[in-house]
């Protein structure tokens, strides 16, 4: 690494891994020749964390607020490389929804209307559990509608990798044409 590189800043985190770390470290104080594996000692940890008092919880979010602090300030000086997301292609076609997709749009408007005052959280849950509960006969419109769907999206997947491969053949010709003149 160069002068200029600088190393990305660790990532902050949570109040149960800031506990989890300090039980780990009073564990091997107390036992230091017992062996527990990764099972057993996240078995244990996680027993102590619902048993512990939220008192003492309240100490560990403490820390876990300090740390998100300190990686929020140290990403604001850093300067190295940020992931980018990759940028999708717009004439890509779009997967279609599923059967599910389709049921909870069609419910929607209603569940929304009988319960104006519900999130959009609380608003799909009741979609997943209405779906859950319908029977078979009632899902097979959707079921079939997003099947359709489904199939018309893969062909046209098809046709535009074929189209894409087509442009990337393109100019790999032109390219070794021009090379050879």
């Amino acid at each position: 690494m160069g002068k200029k590189d600088q190393l990305r800043p660790k990532v902050n985190v949570s109040s149960y891994i800031h506990f989890m770390l300090n039980f780990r470290n009073k564990f091997k104080e107390q036992q230091p020749n017992t062996y527990l594996g990764f099972k057993e000692f996240s078995r244990k940890c996680s027993e102590k964390w619902r048993s512990i008092s939220k008192h003492e919880k309240a100490k560990y979010e403490a820390l876990a607020e300090l740390d998100k602090a300190r990686y929020q300030q140290e990403m604001m000086n850093y300067i190295g490389k940020r992931r980018k997301r990759r940028k999708r292609d717009p004439k890509a076609p779009r997967k279609p929804p599923s059967s599910f997709l389709l049921f909870s749009r069609d419910h929607y408007a209603m569940l929304k209307q009988e319960n104006p005052d519900w999130t959009v959280v609380q608003v799909a849950k009741a979609a997943g559990k209405m779906w859950s509960t319908t029977d078979e006969a009632e899902k097979k419109p959707y079921e079939q509608k997003a099947a359709l769907m489904r199939a018309k999206y893969f062909e046209e997947q098809e046709a535009y990798r074929n189209q894409c491969q087509g442009r990337k053949g393109n100019f790999l010709e032109s390219a070794k044409t021009s090379l050879k003149q």
